[in-house]
């Protein structure tokens, strides 16, 4: 393994000491804590390699940036995560340009005013981390099938609450269901 492709933190494997990690850089070498102490090695001659997935993008024919904002629009897209626009045109039209007053008992203290599609963007963002808390419950790998269930009920619950703002929506079909769908 060269030199260059290596990063501080990086997990290596030795064949004669396991797994490591790289610890500091050196132009020629690295030192690398293994389970039982730390080595300072040439990996090019230590037949060092990456202990963990490694990406490597060659021939890339698109500018770095479109590279990049495509990759994170699409991480954006899975986790559920919407702009702003988009999360407008859910509101049902005759709530737009609307306010929501909120007055405290106390007389003496001031009434707070929020523009409707602040509110709603809001609510909207509750519901996309709903969504990504059902799937990372649903795929996380230590919790058994009797966990998952009753932390998945706990998230129906919260859905079952957010079904009073549902007036707020103009689609039936992106409103909150008690179903947790």
């Amino acid at each position: 393994m060269k030199i260059e492709a290596m990063h501080i933190g990086q997990k290596v494997r030795h064949l004669k000491y396991g797994v490591g990690i790289v610890k500091t850089l050196s132009p020629r070498t690295a030192d690398i804590r293994f389970d039982d102490e730390l080595r300072t090695l040439d990996p090019e001659l230590s037949e060092i390699t990456p202990a963990e997935p490694v990406a490597s993008v060659t021939g890339l024919e698109m500018p770095l940036q479109q590279f990049l904002a495509t990759t994170i629009e699409s991480v954006l897209d899975r986790l559920g995560y919407e702009k702003p626009d988009v999360v407008v045109e859910q509101l049902g039209v005759r709530w737009h340009r609307g306010k929501m007053m909120l007055h405290p008992a106390d007389t003496a203290l001031q009434p707070k005013e929020v523009p409707l599609e602040v509110f709603f963007h809001k609510l909207v963002g509750v519901r996309n981390q709903l969504r990504v808390l059902e799937q990372k419950v649903n795929a996380h790998p230590t919790l058994t099938d009797g966990e998952k269930v009753e932390m998945q009920q706990y998230v129906t619950r919260c859905y079952g609450s957010l079904t009073t703002f549902n007036l707020l929506f103009k689609n039936k079909e992106d409103q909150f269901s008690s179903k947790g769908e």
